[in-house]
């Protein structure tokens, strides 16, 4: 069942912010949330002066450390909690040219862990992978890239974002383009194959002696591109702008001699770098022992400042709990905000949480997770569980018209959408949801992109989502119900077949061998 959530307004509205009753605490928070609102000034911080919070480096245990800090300015009780440890990395100014047939300036981006050029320049040809007969050919081109810069993606022929040219182009030019993409991508795949796939081409040319190794991954937007981790270990791998990219493949593939200079400056290790959760706490005074859960990873690729994945969820529930501090300090239920590390790993720090905090997952009232990027709430899945929907309801008709008017409400929910981190509690048997927000323009824009910065928040979304957090929490702490954890039949997935509730994957607490 999906409903909007117009329909649960339980009295006619009061105000201009359409209260639906006479709660004290929700219109201090409202007050507090929406007309005091820190969150501005926190972003600001988190954003542009810490910066990328990558899994193992610096600017991750800034954050940790900042975090912790604000909390105890508030007068919330926080820890961090070691959970393991990581690969550190380090990076220092990274920059790429085009060097011959002409001199251009090329938009370059390290990959996460990819070594540096030894604090010098190192210019090379640039060379495109070609298209070879069989892994004897492979091994024979091989043979022939020693102190040369390798392209190894597949080029686009267009880098224009598709629903442009949908809207302009004719209806046989987007059909034309899409066809020779999908073609070029079937192929270069192939092609790729015959080397042993791309994890095992990148190591086979560090083996061979390349110079290093250029990359695609465009996000289909305008200068939007997907920033990741490196394979090699040895040799510096660097992802180049869509537009960069074209320009070296057609220069190389003309036999037009194009050759590249770069310079990185990086540190790989040390080796085990101390990993974190950040845990604040708002101690229950009636049911101190079961537990309201507000959920955002902290940690991001190195690409951008990871600005909506996931400073924005960061910052909506520590400004959730500064609201909850001052219009809800003596919650009826202990009520727990985990930034997590290691997310974007594989839910590292929240799976390790829960391993780690059984008594919280068997008492566990209800997590709300956010993890994707700015816009306010539109939608909310009970995962499955066939009988949360009536917490779910009750909760959210308790708010503003205009905290929830967006929203729509999903019972028990298709439970399709995993890999953030509400999965680890999900696949505990414990009620977890998703505070989602809008997808489509976050996958393409933001999502792991070297365009995921301050300017893309929209800050009047996150002061109502962050406000929306609180209340949440606020009305489930004083749900004299807890949310049953039957679970309803799932779906059948895309082969037909019934879909059985998700398993928990093994702790990572390091960073895996290669």
């Amino acid at each position: 069942m999906i409903t909007t959530l117009a329909a649960l307004a339980c009295a006619p509205a009061l105000a201009a912010q359409n209260f639906r009753n006479d709660d004290a605490v929700i219109r201090r928070m409202y007050a507090e949330g929406m007309q005091n609102s820190q969150t501005e000034r926190l972003a600001q911080v988190l954003m542009d002066s810490i910066g990328p919070r990558l899994a193992g480096s610096q600017g991750f245990l800034s954050a940790v450390d900042w975090l912790a800090q604000t909390y105890e300015s508030w007068g919330v009780t926080v820890r961090k909690e070691n959970y393991g440890t990581w690969r550190g990395w380090r990076q220092g100014v990274t920059h790429m040219e085009l060097t011959a047939p002409r001199l251009q300036n090329l938009e370059v981006e390290l990959l996460a862990w990819s070594p540096g050029t030894n604090g010098r320049p190192l210019e090379g040809e640039a060379i495109a992978l070609p298209e070879v007969a069989d892994s004897n050919a492979a091994t024979g081109f091989l043979r022939t890239v020693r102190g040369k810069f390798v392209l190894v993606s597949a080029p686009e022929a267009m880098c224009r974002a598709p629903q442009e040219l949908e809207r302009f182009a004719r209806a046989s030019t987007v059909e034309q383009l899409r066809a020779r993409r999908t073609q070029t991508l079937r192929d270069f795949a192939a092609r790729a194959q015959r080397f042993g796939g791309f994890g095992q081409l990148h190591r086979r040319l560090e083996e061979a002696g390349a110079a290093g190794i250029v990359t695609l991954t465009w996000s289909n937007g305008w200068g939007v591109n997907k920033i990741f981790s490196a394979n090699a270990e040895r040799i510096p791998t660097v992802d180049l702008s869509c537009e960069d990219y074209g320009l070296v493949w057609r220069l190389a593939s003309n036999n037009q001699g194009p050759r590249l200079r770069l310079t990185a400056e990086a540190q790989v290790g040390p080796a085990e770098v101390p990993m974190f959760n950040v845990v604040a706490e708002l101690r229950g005074s009636e049911l101190p022992n079961e537990y309201i859960v507000l959920s955002a990873h902290l940690d991001s690729w190195a690409g951008a400042t990871g600005a909506t994945d996931n400073g924005t969820g960061t910052i909506m529930m520590l400004e959730a709990m500064r609201i909850l501090k001052a219009a809800y300090p003596n919650p009826r239920r202990t009520i727990l905000v985990g930034h997590w590390g290691a997310e974007e790993m594989g839910l590292v720090g929240s799976n390790a949480f829960a391993t780690d905090h059984p008594e919280v997952i068997e008492n566990l009232q209800v997590a709300f997770n956010q993890d994707n990027g700015t816009w306010r709430v539109e939608y909310i899945q009970a995962q499955g569980f066939a009988n949360a929907g009536g917490n779910l309801a009750r909760w959210l008709s308790r708010l503003p018209s205009d905290m929830t008017d967006s929203i729509r409400l999903h019972v028990p929910g298709p439970q399709g959408d995993g890999g953030s981190d509400h999965s680890s509690f999900l696949c505990r048997g414990a009620p977890g949801f998703r505070l989602q927000s809008s997808y489509p323009e976050y996958r393409q824009y933001t999502w792991h992109t070297n365009r995921d910065t301050y300017d893309k928040i929209v800050f009047d979304d996150l002061r109502q989502n962050a406000t929306l957090a609180a209340m949440l929490a606020y009305a489930a702490s004083e749900d004299p119900e807890r949310v049953s954890r039957d679970r309803g039949i799932l779906p059948a997935g895309p082969n037909g077949q019934p879909r059985s509730w998700p398993s928990c994957p093994p702790v990572r607490r390091a960073y895996p061998a290669r």
